[in-house]
């Protein structure tokens, strides 16, 4: 039984592996079905995002960083989520209403999801695995978490809350990962 167990757990972190974030799909803040493989050959900014938090300020960061570098194959995803300090509690509607009147927000944003806990939604399950990114794995610890990918739909970076969009290693790593489009 436990040889079983141990092959069906080295299986699922297998094909985890095997998986990018292009293999996912939200509903966007509209409720409509939202496949990530649409920015397939794009470098993500995957960030879950919280109108009542302290960091709800870098939103207009996000916004300028996407002004700045959407023509250069750059997309920020607001990922918007209620895990912390219940500090997103509107509805979509509310919310899309909140980043659009107040922070001007022009960016995708998707619908409101779980990033940590028994209801965590597939894609933050599969970015916050250890066993499939050593690296910047691990579990959410609040809003504005901020997840780097490549064209290729594997995770760069991880940046936490305090680090801002328009940080100098933020837009480092962005610029990098940009100029990996033109070779």
């Amino acid at each position: 039984m436990k040889l079983l167990l141990c092959l069906l757990l080295c299986a699922a972190t297998l094909t985890a592996a095997g998986k990018t974030v292009f293999d996912f799909a939200l509903n966007s803040i509209d409720g409509q079905p939202a496949s990530l493989a649409a920015y397939k050959g794009k470098v993500v900014l995957l960030v879950n995002v919280a109108s009542k938090c302290g960091y709800t300020p870098q939103y207009t960061a996000l916004e300028s960083t996407y002004e700045k570098y959407k023509d250069r194959g750059f997309v920020t995803v607001g990922i918007p989520a209620n895990n912390f300090g219940a500090q997103e509690p509107d509805t979509n509607q509310e919310i899309k209403t909140f980043c659009s009147s107040k922070y001007n927000v022009t960016f995708p944003m998707m619908a409101k999801v779980s990033v940590k806990g028994e209801d965590i939604a597939p894609l933050y399950q599969f970015l916050t695995d250890k066993a499939v990114h050593p690296e910047t794995g691990g579990e959410i610890q609040w809003n504005f978490t901020k997840f780097l990918i490549g064209p290729d739909g594997h995770v760069i970076a991880r940046f936490e809350p305090a680090v801002t969009p328009d940080s100098p290693e933020v837009i480092s790593a962005i610029e990098k990962a940009l100029a990996s489009l033109k070779s």
